[in-house]
């Protein structure tokens, strides 16, 4: 692939080195003497051979077994089988330990969101937008857990027996977020898992570290020792043991499917694990016949191409009709190449890659795909530098190539052209993935066939937009190897919870009525929640 001579990324301001060298445990922030690892930003000074000299922001722990496992140790007590403080706590009590949290991390705005962009290169208004989004999400999740303590509020009597359902919490949960959205999908995880009454270990992604760092102090001080233990390092040195040990009883990872298969096989004691994951997806789009090309065009670029494509929710697969498809190519590769590569400070739509060799790695794909008969259909395809990739558009694509099956998590937009349905439908039943899909067509007939026919190969399907997570209250899951568990508002504090009766007979209700009204039991309460 040609190395494209485009114009330097603008340079900023960056934000001062941090040298971050704490870890949470048992609610006191530890210093670490030993190794670190130093985080550098995708974005930097270019030389003419198109080598960056990356932006230094600062260090962080690169934390050994033993620190892991001294976490996990934490964990495990404040949870005492479900006897500690937390897991026995009132709604109340968390919710006032939540909202604590809340009101720290509002006040790291602009530190978080900074550090958001420098780190992946997310550009600044999406920056602040995921951070306005996660502050949304832990509000819309309170309320939630409010409502769902509502419902439990209620006795029920019948049958011969008084009974009372609440939800109870899990255990002690290993969290890895991803790097994609470190803030926001980990927090999806994180929030609703510690408002169960879980006791959790949370271990960073590898970029998008030192931006969470801002929020330490929050999370010491809102929550009860032992609840929320942070360590920094490497999965294998730290996740494989903890999940070694059999003392982890929920696995909340948002990545790929190698890696959690990798750390459930650890577990001694598989048929205790709950897992609860978000996974590749491959999302296909289908463009039909009688499209509006205008809307397909628009919804695809963005769909394919939002923060370089690199979404579990993005585009990753486009089939088009062969009736339309040389127009939809060409003028799909025009807007494409209308792009603007920058800085992401200057908000522009794409920026530098943070993940090491992921421009050759493009290229892998690119090359794999033109030797098996595919062309590169747009005029700034390619490397730009280490970090910077600008969007290379392939047609036409076949299921030989390995685009067509992968998920490449990058900007390479593979087109397929297809005459009949079936031959769509066929691809997307026999894909390994099944999160969601996207189509185009402005007949009724023609969109009603295609959902009848994907709502059971995919959990979400968008009509004549990109695909996408939100809003929050929507589930968000996946079929196949795409997802376990459903996350949303509302489904994620049930994921990390399970039900749970107390029961008695009719002859004991003066001894229920007499707990309930003491108000000697956090559990057996009929108090409403306001």
């Amino acid at each position: 692939m040609p190395n494209f001579n485009h114009p330097p990324i603008a340079q900023h301001q960056s934000p001062p080195s941090i040298k971050w060298d704490k870890y949470l445990i048992n609610g006191e922030l530890k210093t670490w003497n030993g190794p670190v690892e130093r985080v550098y930003s995708p974005m930097g000074k270019v030389d003419q051979e198109g080598r960056v000299d990356r932006v230094f922001l600062g260090e962080a722990p690169t934390l050994d077994e033993s620190v892991g496992l001294e976490a996990l140790g934490a964990a495990k007590q404040a949870y005492n089988n479900g006897r500690g403080f937390w897991p026995t706590a009132s709604a109340t009590q968390r919710i006032e330990c939540m909202e604590r949290f809340l009101e720290l991390m509002a006040l790291k705005r602009e530190e978080v969101s900074t550090l958001l962009m420098w780190e992946i290169a997310k550009n600044k208004s999406a920056s602040y937008k995921e951070f306005d989004r996660t502050i949304d999400y832990i509000r819309d999740t309170i309320d939630e857990y409010k409502e769902l303590q509502r419902r439990g509020s209620h006795i029920a009597s019948k049958g011969g027996v008084i009974s009372q359902v609440r939800r109870g919490p899990l255990g002690v949960v290993l969290c890895l977020g991803p790097y994609n959205y470190p803030l926001n999908e980990t927090f999806c995880l994180l929030i609703p898992s510690v408002l169960m009454g879980n006791t959790i270990v949370f271990k960073p992604a590898k970029y998008g570290v030192l931006l969470l760092t801002p929020l330490m102090e929050a999370f010491q001080e809102a929550f009860p020792p032992g609840v929320l233990n942070v360590v920094f390092g490497r999965g294998r040195t730290l996740a494989g043991p903890i999940m070694k040990t059999g003392d982890v009883d929920v696995l909340a990872l948002i990545g790929n499917s190698k890696s959690s298969n990798a750390l459930a096989s650890q577990h001694p004691k598989p048929n205790r694990l709950r897992q609860v994951l978000g996974l590749e997806a491959k999302n296909p789009a289908i463009v039909f016949e009688d499209a509006n090309l205008n809307k397909a065009i628009k919804e695809c670029v963005a769909g394919a191409l939002s923060f370089n494509g690199q979404r579990c929710t993005a585009l990753k697969l486009i089939f088009v009709h062969k009736n339309i498809s040389a127009d939809f190519v060409r003028r799909f590769s025009d807007a494409v190449d209308e792009l603007k590569l920058d800085h992401p400070e200057n908000n522009s739509d794409l920026t530098p890659l943070p993940e090491a060799n992921k421009a050759e790695y493009m290229d892998e794909y690119v090359l794999d795909a033109k030797e098996k008969g595919a062309s590169v259909m747009n005029k700034r395809a390619g490397k730009v530098n280490e970090t910077a990739y600008f969007p290379a558009v392939l047609f036409p694509v076949n299921k030989h190539m390995r685009i067509f099956h992968e998920e490449q998590f990058g900007p390479v937009v593979p087109i397929v052209e297809y005459d009949k349905l079936e031959e769509v439908m066929d691809a997307i039943a026999e894909s390994d993935h099944g999160q969601q899909c996207s189509v185009f067509s402005e007949k009724e007939s023609t969109i009603s066939y295609a959902v009848d026919n994907l709502v059971n190969q995919v959990c979400r399907v968008n009509i004549n937009t990109s695909c996408q997570r939100g809003p929050d209250y929507l589930p968000f899951t996946g079929r196949k190897d795409s997802a376990v568990a459903t996350l949303s508002v509302h489904d994620a504090l049930r994921s990390f919870s399970i039900r749970t009766v107390v029961a008695a007979g009719t002859d004991q209700k003066n001894l229920v009525r007499d707990i309930v009204s003491s108000g000697q039991s956090n559990w057996m309460t009929t108090d409403y929640l306001l």
